[in-house]
């Protein structure tokens, strides 16, 4: 059995022990209960739609997988490796733009559990569509049109190798086109291209490999007809009245 074929049986098993877990502790609505931390611990949020609302674009295994694994998973480990290093009472866009200061542990699971809590509002039922406004105004001025934009995106996400992201910022009042391997994000203070992210794109392979397989470049374009560009176009705005207040 070659790599990729062990890798599509492993995940088809995990996903159907999660459907039997959801099913048995009568989750069976689409969303997952809110995940218990302690106290003063970093919480993962419930997602804010069920996990087959983006079919046919994102399948609902997928979605239960990324979420209730992987995102929790990065949860758990980040709230062990910060109770470790007292950091629990900071918050975690502060810890990961020092992230350079930290163990590993720190960077990795820090940064997947914030890229996440960003990636999950990028997408919405009701998303697709067109971005207007000022945003607009900025990808065209930036770009030189919406297609062009969308594109160079895609080439980009594309062509991350191996696992990681690839992202729009707000560098120097314009927008860039950047990606990130592993789970490092534009924040870091050891980004190569640091900056405001305002739209991001999960391209490790638990992200589509279930229903696209090797196929990375159909997940990206089934992407488009879910962002939410009401979201993107919040952070834009919060950036431009420097009021982003939020765990971004």
């Amino acid at each position: 059995m070659d790599k990729r074929s062990f890798l599509k049986t492993s995940l088809l098993g995990v996903a159907g022990f999660i459907a039997s877990s959801f099913t048995s502790n009568g989750l069976t609505s689409g969303l997952p209960g809110r995940n218990r931390m302690k106290k003063n611990g970093f919480t993962q949020p419930d997602l804010p739609y069920a996990f087959d609302a983006l079919e046919p674009y994102i399948d609902r295994t997928t979605m239960e997988l990324h979420y209730a694994k992987h995102h929790a998973a990065y949860t758990q480990k980040f709230n062990e490796a910060a109770a470790r290093l007292g950091l629990m009472r900071q918050p975690a866009r502060n810890i990961l733009m020092e992230v350079s200061k930290y163990p590993e542990s720190i960077r990795q699971n820090g940064g997947g559990y914030l890229n996440h809590l960003l990636f999950w509002n990028m997408m919405s039922p009701s998303g697709g569509g067109l971005p207007s406004g000022e945003l607009l105004e900025a990808i065209n001025r930036d770009f030189g049109s919406l297609e062009n934009f969308k594109g160079q995106f895609t080439d980009a996400a594309k062509n991350v190798f191996g696992s990681g992201w690839a992202w729009l910022i707000i560098q120097n009042d314009k927008l860039r086109i950047t990606t990130t391997q592993d789970q490092d994000n534009p924040l870091m203070d050891i980004a190569a291209d640091r900056g405001f992210p305002i739209l991001c794109l999960d391209v490790w392979e638990h992200a589509y490999y279930l229903n696209n397989q090797n196929r990375r470049y159909d997940y990206i374009n089934a992407f488009w007809n879910v962002v939410n560009w009401e979201f993107v176009a919040k952070r834009f705005s919060s950036y431009k009245k420097r009021t982003a207040t939020s765990a971004w």
